[in-house]
């Protein structure tokens, strides 16, 4: 077993921290500095941001929103959405982002993910993948699940593992924000052939969750949106614009374990996984 790191990532739209359902239906939760400075205090070992409207709209607006977290955040942060070249990787990593990540570029524009690796080092370097289930069909999406790019999973990630990609970060669309569960056939699927680092997203929602996982696969990280955001909602938020009525509402959001990430890192360190405590 790899080192497992716990890594709580934040979908940013507008500037807001928003989360949906396989990613889709995204709500307003909050402002995103302040769930990561709480994250970082309960010993998160990194942060993924991602814009996730970048790429639909053609535009890229975190460097401010990295700019304001690195004050209070000392750990690695990895960043993507709408980066589309070499300039865009330089002005993440000027704004304070320790690595970035790609998908819809990388897909459609294949050449980009050996130029971005010759140019900055395969370890800064990272894709993701978005991939939904079809019976036995694993299909890679762009643009954060809305574009369907008839692309087979494992010829996706041979591709890119070739090509230099430091690491992965495996998002299962069907699984995202329902709190069922990783998909474990994406899991197994996964560790019979992907032979880099690769971090897992979409479903977790309680301590039974990562026994599975680690039971199946070898991760290099979990991240953890939904599990995490809802229990700090009550943060106040200081968007104005979006969908914000669950938030207005008040209400509680499926059955998620009220836990923290330190009492899962205590969880995973029983299982004698290796851990950053």
């Amino acid at each position: 077993m790899k080192n497992l790191r716990i890594i709580p990532k934040l979908d940013i739209k507008n500037l807001n921290l928003v989360k949906g359902i396989g990613l889709e239906g995204l709500r307003v939760l909050g402002d995103p500095k302040l769930f990561i400075k709480n994250y970082y205090l309960q010993g998160a070992d990194e942060i993924i941001y991602h814009d996730v409207v970048a790429s639909l709209y053609g535009r890229n607006q975190l460097s401010n929103l990295i700019k304001r977290t690195v004050e209070d955040c000392f750990i690695p942060i990895i960043v993507g959405g709408g980066i589309k070249n070499l300039d865009d990787i330089i002005e993440a990593l000027n704004s304070g982002a320790d690595r970035i990540f790609v998908n819809t570029s990388f897909i459609k524009n294949p050449e980009f993910v050996k130029e971005s690796v010759n140019y900055f080092g395969s370890s800064t370097i990272m894709a993701s993948i978005e991939v939904l289930r079809n019976d036995k069909k694993f299909t890679c999406f762009a643009d954060f699940g809305r574009e369907d790019m008839n692309l087979d999973l494992l010829e996706n990630i041979k591709f890119l593992q070739d090509n230099g990609v430091s690491e992965l970060i495996v998002t299962s669309i069907d699984s995202d924000g329902r709190g069922e569960g990783y998909d474990l056939k994406i899991a197994e699927l996964i560790s019979k052939h992907c032979e880099i680092p690769y971090i897992l997203n979409g479903g977790f929602a309680k301590i039974s969750h990562f026994e599975d996982v680690i039971n199946t696969c070898d991760p290099s990280g979990i991240a953890l949106g939904s599990l995490l955001h809802y229990q700090n909602k009550h943060i106040p938020s200081s968007a104005q614009e979006g969908n914000k009525s669950f938030l207005k509402s008040k209400k509680e959001y499926l059955n998620f374990e009220n836990i923290t990430i330190k009492e899962i890192k205590n969880f995973l360190k029983l299982k004698k996984i290796n851990i950053n405590i």
